[in-house]
């Protein structure tokens, strides 16, 4: 005793004392779900390939099982994988999950505000504020219907104007989409060849070429060191200042234009919003810009691709089918309507199989618990991040036989009707379901038919040598370049 002196045997008994009530704790709690042991500071890096995490996870969940932890540099995540535990957590426990995990690089440009990334009450009002807001402007409703199928006329057009050379969609698709977010937005759609409206869209292209580098992964795994060397995070933080100044730009001329008994728009009823409940510190102008933000990214980027992707799918595939349903139940004297899509069951069938088959989100957006929660016997503390993936759903092969191929058959009973699927889930589940599923599935039918009613798609290429295979990417897969002539019919 006097060898190791007082000091030392008091610090003994403290550690002791500390160790005993962090495994009394941990035993009253329940065990954490298991996982590769991390390296202190800097996690699991070594097993998580940033380039293709969903490889990674796959190979982990063989070992681990459905529900894993692992380490994102210092940070701890929890990932479910397959649709039985995703639907315990984001449906059966929805309330517990409805939390939005915030990444490094998230938390950098959003500050927890918008829809996307807010929680708690904020998230709350604004979702509820947006959705709301997003039907009395004709989300829902025949009035958006009628905004897409005109721009599907000024797109069809513009096509035609093309002269059946070859060409990359992927401009135009994106300048249709845009305009339906503008019109909600802003109030009216734009001229193609609008300076102010090709601005907007090299600003959010700009922002969404870079957040696919290895460097953005780095991020999020040491935020800290990243922020202090150069790379495209550095110009990706960058170029979304410029994307948040162009909107805050437009809500200062609302402001000023502003008449609260004729909104004409989204950002319209938001200022009015924020004149009657002021002290609300829900509803901010720095709310609005990234609500804003938040409705572009997610509407034009996710229907944008989807679109480019399925015209790609699409040169693959007999179209034959396609064509003779369109012609049947449309014809070729009106622009095709919603209503429509369920006299069209291989249509439909095809268009729910390209989300399927392109796995558009493959890890999901993340989430959090908002509580100390026990998922399977597993305890998972507050605010820890989860990652409910959505690419084994997609690919699960019990429920879409071949996944990797594919097949509109994985949408059709027997006798050739539509099959519906709970594995179906593109756009997540529970609460925190993206908001604008129903306008994204609305312009992608609506969009796709109005095309195919008007034109023959023909190849540069032969059609064996078409690859729809995805560039495989971290966050969003994405179709392969090509170019495409459009023959009118």
């Amino acid at each position: 005793m006097e060898f190791l002196g007082w000091p030392t045997i008091l610090l003994l008994v403290c550690i002791s004392c500390l160790l005993i009530a962090a495994w009394r704790n941990t035993s009253r709690r329940g065990k954490e779900p298991p996982g590769p042991t991390p390296i202190p500071i800097i996690g699991n890096v070594f097993q998580l390939n940033p380039r293709d995490l969903m490889e990674s996870f796959q190979e982990i969940s063989k070992k681990y099982g459905p529900i894993f932890t692992i380490h994102l540099g210092p940070k701890k995540a929890v990932v479910l994988y397959g649709y039985d535990i995703v639907k315990e957590a984001l449906i059966d426990n929805g309330e517990a999950f409805s939390g939005r995990g915030i990444l490094p690089l998230t938390d950098k440009l959003f500050k927890g505000t918008g829809i996307v990334t807010s929680n708690g009450e904020t998230w709350r009002q604004l979702r509820r504020f947006a959705l709301t807001t997003l039907r009395d402007f004709g989300m829902g409703k025949k009035g958006i219907e009628e905004r897409i199928q005109e721009e599907a006329h000024f797109l069809v057009e513009r096509i035609r104007n093309t002269h059946e050379k070859p060409f990359n969609p992927a401009k135009f698709l994106v300048h249709a989409v845009s305009n339906i977010i503008c019109s909600i937005v802003f109030g009216d759609r734009f001229d193609y060849e609008d300076k102010k409206f090709l601005d907007l869209i090299d600003l959010l292209n700009e922002n969404e070429k870079y957040q696919n580098s290895i460097q953005i992964q780095l991020y999020n795994f040491f935020p800290t060191i990243m922020d202090s060397l150069p790379g495209p995070h550095k110009t990706m933080i960058k170029s979304f200042e410029k994307v948040d100044a162009f909107i805050i730009e437009i809500v200062r001329t609302h402001q000023e234009s502003f008449d609260p008994s004729c909104p004409r728009d989204f950002i319209d009823a938001f200022i009015n919003k924020m004149q009657q409940e002021k002290g609300n510190s829900h509803f901010t102008v720095e709310s609005l810009t990234r609500t804003t933000i938040d409705l572009f990214l997610a509407g034009k980027e996710t229907t944008s691709t989807t679109l480019r992707y399925a015209f790609l799918i699409l040169l693959k595939i007999p179209r034959e089918k396609i064509h003779k349903e369109i012609d049947r139940v449309v014809g070729r004297d009106r622009s095709p309507c919603m209503s429509d899509r369920s006299q069209m069951p291989y249509t439909d069938a095809v268009v729910h199989e390209i989300q399927r088959f392109i796995d558009f989100l493959p890890l999901n957006v993340p989430h959090a618990v908002t509580k100390d929660t026990m998922l399977r016997d597993y305890f998972i503390p507050k605010d820890t991040l989860v990652f409910p993936l959505l690419s084994p759903i997609l690919q699960d092969c019990k429920e879409f036989p071949n996944p990797e191929k594919f097949d509109p058959g994985h949408f059709l009973n027997a006798n050739g009707t539509f099959r519906k699927s709970d594995y179906f889930m593109p756009f997540s589940t529970g609460k925190r379901i993206c908001a604008g599923e129903g306008l994204a599935r609305m312009e992608i039918f609506l969009f796709l038919t109005s095309i195919l009613q008007n034109f023959t798609l023909k190849p540069v290429v032969d059609r064996k040598d078409i690859d729809i295979s995805p560039i495989v990417t971290t966050f969003a897969n994405a179709p392969r370049p090509y170019e495409v002539s459009f023959i009118p019919r």
